[in-house]
């Protein structure tokens, strides 16, 4: 594995790989690299994806770079393909990247540049979101060991969701049941996917309830929260007896899930992902570098 861009590009058999790996440094595996450089280049807002990045990077011994873009030379007109050619030359060779551009990141892959740079997609537009949909599926499969034939149901805004999309990608390699969850105007159509609009239909014998955030920021038009509440909200009135409560984050207090369920002994899943995805970003970084260090 040279970069990490999507899940779609990943076979079933690298993905367990990379789930093994993270459940060895989750396990105390250590591993330190001298002399490797990575940018974490955030275009977005982030919490979690970043701060585990860094911790990753930071276990693995690795020099961080952080970048901003506010005072780059990208605010003075330069092509980021030219910015991304002089860190390489510099000694950077790794770029971990979110932005909210499409297709960003395997753009910026068809450059020839002064030393070989590698790539992680940090979060891309409304498509991507590979390490997201890794560390989920490390804490399903620490939940209920197996995905194959299980339920899993992905309640919410999925019309912008880029986790929805690399979740879906990757459960569907795993032989996972999905079943998509939403009102008509989150709903995005997805191929060979269950729709279902009512929360009692869906949630039937669920294995796995995964929340999204409603995100307020990419809406194109204003929607009623009092009615998604009301609709979609999780609680624990609603939630299945056995199923597994999970969310990406950020979550909306009392909007996708009650804070008394948030606060309960159930609500502590969405904290193990937030724990997981510091060990599945150490998983991904040492693979690639391994890969690099191969061909050199």
């Amino acid at each position: 594995m040279e970069d990490l861009i999507k899940i779609e590009y990943l076979s079933k058999e690298e993905i367990e790989t990379l789930i093994q790996s993270a459940n060895e440094f989750k396990g105390g595996k250590k591993v330190e690299y001298e002399n490797e450089h990575i940018a974490l280049m955030f275009f977005e807002n982030s919490t979690r994806t970043r701060f585990s990045f860094e911790c990753a990077i930071n276990k693995l011994k690795i020099n961080p770079y952080i970048f901003d873009n506010s005072k780059s030379s990208s605010s003075k007109g330069e092509e980021m393909f030219d910015t991304i050619n002089n860190l390489c030359a510099i000694g950077i060779n790794t770029f971990v990247i979110r932005t909210k551009e499409e297709n960003f990141i395997d753009s910026l892959k068809k450059y020839n540049y002064y030393k070989p740079a590698r790539f992680i997609n940090a979060g891309e537009g409304k498509s991507a979101h590979p390490t997201q949909a890794l560390l989920d599926y490390m804490t399903m499969k620490e939940n209920i060991k197996d995905v194959k034939d299980k339920k899993v149901v992905i309640i919410g805004d999925i019309k912008h969701s880029r986790v929805a999309k690399s979740n879906v990608a990757l459960l569907k390699k795993m032989g996972a049941n999905i079943v998509i969850c939403a009102p008509s105007y989150f709903m995005e159509k997805m191929d060979n996917i269950v729709f279902e609009e009512d929360l009692k239909t869906a949630t039937k014998d669920a294995d796995i309830i995964m929340c999204l955030r409603i995100q307020n920021e990419r809406l194109e038009e204003a929607i009623s929260k009092e009615d998604f509440i009301k609709r979609y909200q999780i609680n624990s009135n609603n939630i299945p007896k056995n199923a597994i409560l999970m969310h990406p984050g950020p979550v909306n207090r009392d909007v996708e899930i009650s804070s008394e369920l948030l606060n309960s002994k159930r609500g502590q899943t969405i904290l193990q992902q937030a724990q997981n995805g510091v060990f599945v970003r150490m998983a991904v970084i040492d693979s690639i570098l391994k890969k690099r260090r191969e061909n050199d």
